[in-house]
């Protein structure tokens, strides 16, 4: 069996302890759609933990949350059967999307923008263009929370218990 290095230990116990706060702080602000943070949490670290990028992954998701609103606007406005509605939509914003964040690439992360779009069309649709009510400022705000707090502030906090850890090593 593999040994697992204190690294590892750490890691969990800021995953173990981070989330579930804001899992339980998420419906007393308003945000019933908190598990949002950890599936863009995820996208950040797969993106490196680059702290550096946030403000770019960030600017993606919102994108994409408006993307997934915009996209249920114009599916209830075509005069097409759904099918077709759903392909010409899907079509045009998807690769607008692309060109978009290929131009801001600065400024626009395009894989969070995708993900972030998937993931407002999956929670949006259901419920569909005329009861969204703030559905995307929940998703949105889970978002920023899922980069800031789950990504770059865990991320800042293992770190620091790391070096914690090391010191008192050295200091043994």
């Amino acid at each position: 069996m593999k040994k697992l290095k204190r690294g590892v230990f750490i890691l969990a116990f800021c995953i173990a302890l981070f989330p579930p706060i804001w899992a339980v702080l998420a419906p007393y602000v308003g945000v019933t759609t908190g598990a949002v943070a950890l599936i863009c949490a995820g996208l950040y670290v797969t993106n490196g933990n680059k702290a550096s990028d946030a403000v770019k992954i960030s600017f993606g998701f919102l994108m994409g949350d408006f993307w997934a609103a915009f996209a249920l606007f114009i599916m209830n406005y075509l005069p097409f059967n759904k099918d077709i509605n759903l392909f010409i939509t899907l079509f045009i914003l998807g690769g607008l999307g692309v060109i978009i964040s290929a131009l801001l690439e600065r400024w626009v992360f395009c894989p969070a923008l995708l993900c972030g779009w998937a993931i407002g069309l999956t929670i949006l649709a259901p419920v569909g263009y005329g009861k969204l009510g703030t559905l995307p400022v929940q998703i949105g705000a889970a978002m920023l929370v899922g980069v800031w707090y789950v990504g770059v502030i865990v991320n800042k906090m293992q770190i620091k218990i790391e070096n914690l850890f090391r010191r008192k090593s050295k200091d043994e």
